[in-house]
């Protein structure tokens, strides 16, 4: 009997690149609901979602409740309310477009206080107040998390001590933009990786185990905002109202002037009536004019989100753990310094869309002095100045008539040590409407602008300026 002939080797099989991904996650430590959220991320890509949102889609937002009406706090139990909230500050940023290489938070901003310092300030204040220990809780990345501990044990030890101070912002896998598989940079593997947006809150408070955590130690109210965000302060207001609002979620939004026709803002969704974000990239061109107009679309997310923490986790588990939330896809090259280097995505998601995923969500119009980023050198310049002050609750607020208008020249003060050599005194800035430097101008002792003021230097030398006055005059000191 003849022998039989041996069944020819089956094929490798080609491993798909989600498996890629799941090997390489599993081995970073990645938590399920980190991997499932990347996956509905990945998911989108593959499957070349546009995420475009028509303005036939949708309607305007017209009429909002605002803050300065609300009134909430009469008859409501505050000290009760403060013992269910916990707040929560965004901090996994570097700060790097400032020339920062350490957690933002610890960037000094007044009087020698970090935002750092201000916010466990603002925290200790309230708590003392109220008798009531508000719980508080830093997000930090992985870039921020060894400095911000670090700081916080030297300077506010017993916040570092408590349970659950911090919740760590998970890492995304970069993705390859020619194969769709995980990129591979041997060089630099670190670079692998990349934050997945703040709307990576709801995957790491589920994977870290701190929403249930809360839930059991009988935290109900979740306040979050950006930790540069000097303006977003515990407002009991708000939080009366949202308690009593029945809502899910609240954002706090503002009015958009000229000057945020570009950004995203606030609309309702025609097939469900929900709230809802529309950013840049996702109006079509042929909306875009109608996106820009801020009289029809009226209002944009200051990031300072309310979300009820029980309603948070019925909202997760109705579809499945993880919150569908709109793809931002971000197209880089896998060393983003090294233009040569393979092009990648870079897939995030934002906190407020998540807006769209409770079924009782709301907004409440807030003032501007609620939301107060400082992006920049032209930010940081002003709040140093006398035209803002420090209260005894620790918050920055406007001290002058009116916040100067700054522009100083980003050749030479857009980095926060070419700042603070060319201005290690800020001038007087009380009676400032608008400052524009251009060229190296050197600020010390005893300077003050009143007005509007702008100061040149058309050579190459920084000229110092010191014990003088500028009101209302453009001046060329290079020419004097």
């Amino acid at each position: 009997m003849a022998a039989e002939l041996a069944a020819p080797p089956a094929a490798p099989r080609e491993v798909i690149p989600w498996e890629l991904f799941t090997d390489k996650m599993t081995k970073a430590g990645l938590s399920q609901a980190a991997q499932d959220a990347f996956k509905m991320n990945y998911e989108q890509l593959v499957a070349g979602v546009t995420g475009l949102v028509p303005d036939a889609d949708i309607e305007p937002v017209q009429e909002l409740p605002r803050l300065e009406e609300l009134h909430a706090t009469e008859g409501a139990d505050i000290k009760e309310l403060l013992r269910q909230t916990a707040v929560l500050k965004l901090n996994g940023g570097l700060g790097t477009s400032m020339g920062l290489e350490k957690a933002k938070s610890l960037l000094e901003v007044k009087d020698g206080k970090t935002f750092l310092d201000l916010i466990a300030q603002q925290i200790k204040h309230t708590r003392q107040t109220f008798g009531s220990k508000v719980r508080f809780i830093l997000m930090n990345s992985f870039s921020t998390s060894a400095d911000t501990k670090q700081y916080l044990g030297k300077a506010h030890a017993d916040l570092l001590a408590e349970p659950d101070v911090e919740l760590v912002q998970n890492m995304s896998c970069k993705v390859d933009a020619a194969t769709l598989k995980p990129a591979e940079y041997p060089a630099h593997p670190e670079m692998e990786w990349c934050p997945p947006g703040h709307g990576d809150i709801y995957a790491s408070l589920v994977g870290s185990g701190m929403l249930d955590r809360l839930i059991v130690d009988g935290i109900t109210y979740l306040f979050v905002s950006n930790s540069d965000n000097l303006g977003a302060t515990l407002d009991l207001d708000l939080l009366a109202y949202f308690a009593s609002s029945g809502q899910g979620f609240l954002m706090e939004v503002c009015e958009r002037e000229a000057s945020d026709k570009k950004g995203g803002h606030l609309a309702r969704r025609k097939a469900d009536g929900r709230l809802m974000l529309r950013e840049s990239a996702m109006c079509p061109d042929g909306d875009k004019d109608k996106f820009e107009d801020v009289t029809l679309h009226k209002f944009f997310n200051t990031n300072n989100l309310w979300v009820n923490l029980k309603t948070l986790k019925a909202a997760l588990d109705a579809c499945g753990g993880t919150l569908r939330l709109p793809l931002i896809k971000n197209k880089k090259t896998v060393n983003p310094r090294d233009a040569s280097t393979p092009p990648v995505f870079q897939l995030e998601t934002a906190m407020g869309s998540a807006i769209e995923c409770f079924e009782e969500a709301g907004a409440v119009v807030v003032p501007r002095s609620r939301f107060a980023p400082v992006k920049t050198c032209n930010d940081l310049f002003a709040l140093r100045s006398d035209a803002y002050k420090v209260t005894e609750e620790s918050t920055v607020v406007l001290a002058a008539p009116v916040p100067p208008l700054i522009k100083l020249d980003d050749k030479h003060y857009k980095l926060v040590d070419q700042m603070e050599a060319l201005a290690p005194v800020v001038p007087s800035l009380f009676h400032c409407k608008s400052l524009t430097v251009k060229g190296p101008v050197r600020f010390e002792a005893g300077v003050a602008i009143r007005g509007d003021v702008t100061l040149a230097n058309s050579t190459p030398s920084a000229i110092p300026v010191r014990q003088r006055t500028f009101e209302d005059v453009s001046i060329d000191l290079g020419q004097e």
